[in-house]
């Protein structure tokens, strides 16, 4: 099955990347594409929505990585959500789960962004 790659705005500065299909050397070009276009569109949060991409290789990965880096340089966020079992395995395996914030489901995620920005509103308030 060829790499289909769908992209949305899920609100203001959040975007989700949804591979679907295998992210191999196939498809590494479609999914490298899409995720520069949301990138040049300064987001503050990236979500990368696994539910449908069953399988990652090394050039993959390393397009993640890149985005991590670019989101880390300009104080954005990238997250994983409905991560499927052998994706999360290589991700075990080259032991870069510790360092991104994955969840199950898109509820929770948006319960933890909803947790976050009231916190980071409640400091503010407190600071002003």
């Amino acid at each position: 099955m060829a790499l289909k790659v769908n992209t949305a705005i899920r609100k203001s500065g959040v975007f989700v990347v949804a591979p679907i299909g295998s992210i191999d050397a196939a498809g590494i070009t479609i999914f490298q594409e899409k995720v520069t276009s949301v990138l040049n569109q300064n987001p503050d949060v990236l979500i990368f929505d696994m539910e449908f991409a069953d399988y990652i290789n090394s050039m993959g990965i390393r397009v993640l990585v890149k985005a991590k880096k670019a989101m880390k340089q300009r104080g954005g966020k990238i997250m994983f959500i409905n991560l499927q079992p052998q994706i999360k395995k290589v991700f075990d395996i080259l032991n870069a789960l510790p360092t991104l914030k994955v969840f199950a489901s898109i509820q929770e995620l948006d319960d933890y962004l909803d947790a976050m920005q009231t916190r980071s509103h409640s400091n503010q308030d407190e600071d002003g």
